[in-house]
């Protein structure tokens, strides 16, 4: 394992990486964000009880992955396991169109079952591969400098999803969105390629990793910040599944066309996405830039305490926003996940940076993909549990408020934890 403060050339120089990379992740996020709402519209079709068993099926998927994916990571080069990730991922987009079309037939819930562990995998695994290649190509100061840039071309990919689903899905269907989602995920794969031949970062940077296939797991107990961003999974993650959860049922309940939910979910992308953008343009890189990476994760904290608040406090009922009432349950699910994308996802990647290598593949990559969907599991279940209690949704916001004060705490302590690297002063 190379040590972590070992010198590392930078792709920040070069004028043409961060833009690259800013393309490049603009096709990664249109591609998952077309086919978003493709998936949610299943889980809307079924309600919150099936969401426990479907989250269920994506953690033993994952933690199947997790060696196989250790395996690549130690044995092939970068290039090599970029193309190999998002072409098979395009592969599978491409299968599951016979599914879509016969979605009536055979079933929401059995399809959902399929979809929902190939969408949670695809997301989860395809952007955070992205995000370890870009700490693996910038440094510390490059990284605060450059990555809410390159998160905001991933907001800019993440409208022009529901944009295009919305155009396209009343015209076309529902099915060949998922082909539209397979071009666009192999033009980023394209970019990916030019850029990781671009930069020459000197002996080793396109080498195999080597070491330990489990070394992902292993470091979690190792490594104090890894520990930290374990916790800040589950319990950002709570929040986040808590709403989702309370949203299927609306839609089960309220929306029984498939266009229309997948329409209704895509609205919803839509309006998180637009103030995830807006924060990068405005706050996010500010904050960074002046207060550092940290706090980048304590803000959004901070943010779901007080919507969660406002949750406990109003229920179900609704807020009077910009002229218009507005569900708070959909405020709460549209601030806590723009906050998430717009803030707490380019600073977490930014910390990266001051890890050794392994550490930014293999770790990071369990932290993201397992421990995420350990969580989604145990929320969903928890909610289920609520509701068969009859603890009313304002009881559940109330748990919530806990937790985000909680995650506040941890997110202020992971900022500073004693196996990160000296933070490089960013450059002007």
């Amino acid at each position: 394992m190379s040590p972590v403060n070992s010198p590392r050339p930078t792709a920040t120089g070069q004028a043409h990486a961060p833009v690259l990379s800013a393309v490049a992740f603009f096709f990664v996020m249109a591609g998952y964000y077309i086919i978003r709402p493709v998936r949610d519209q299943l889980g809307g079709a079924v309600g919150a009880q099936a969401l426990p068993l479907f989250y269920a099926a994506v953690l033993l998927v994952m933690l199947l992955l997790t060696p196989l994916f250790g395996i690549l990571v130690a044995r092939f080069p970068r290039k090599q396991l970029l193309s190999w990730s998002y072409c098979f991922f395009a592969l599978c987009l491409l299968a599951f169109v016979p599914a879509f079309v016969a979605q009536d037939r055979i079933g929401a819930r059995s399809l959902g079952m399929a979809f929902y562990v190939f969408g949670s995998v695809f997301n989860l695994f395809v952007v955070s591969l992205f995000w370890s290649f870009m700490a693996d190509i910038f440094d510390s100061a490059g990284a605060r400098k450059v990555f809410s840039l390159i998160a905001l071309g991933g907001m800019a990919g993440a409208v022009a999803g529901p944009v295009i689903t919305k155009l396209l899905v009343t015209a076309i269907g529902v099915a060949p969105l998922l082909v539209v989602s397979a071009a666009s995920l192999l033009v980023a794969l394209a970019l990916l390629l030019s850029l990781s031949g671009s930069q020459q970062r000197g002996a080793g940077a396109d080498q195999p990793l080597g070491g330990s296939i489990w070394a992902g797991i292993k470091e979690l107990w190792s490594r104090p910040f890894l520990r930290y961003m374990a916790i800040l999974m589950l319990l950002g993650d709570g929040i986040g599944t808590l709403a989702y959860a309370l949203m299927a049922d609306y839609t089960k309940a309220h929306i029984a066309d498939k266009v229309a939910r997948t329409a209704f979910y895509n609205d919803i992308d839509l309006y998180t996405n637009v103030i995830g953008a807006v924060l990068q343009l405005t706050v996010t890189r500010w904050l960074m830039m002046r207060h550092g990476a940290g706090w980048g994760l304590v803000v959004p904290a901070l943010v779901n305490l007080v919507l969660l608040l406002g949750l406990a406090l109003v229920g179900t009922g609704q807020i009077a926003l910009f002229g218009y009432a507005v569900p708070m349950l959909a405020v709460t699910m549209v601030g806590s996940r723009a906050f998430a994308y717009g803030m707490t996802k380019p600073a977490q990647d930014a910390l990266y940076t001051r890890l050794p290598r392994e550490t930014r593949y293999k770790g990071k990559n369990f932290v993201e993909t397992a421990v995420w969907r350990f969580g989604d599991v145990l929320v969903t279940s928890g909610v289920n549990l609520f509701g068969m209690l009859g603890v009313t949704l304002s009881g559940m916001a109330s748990v919530g408020v806990g937790i985000s004060a909680l995650a506040a705490w941890i997110a202020r302590r992971a900022g500073r934890a004693p196996d990160l690297a000296p933070d490089a002063p960013a450059k002007p």
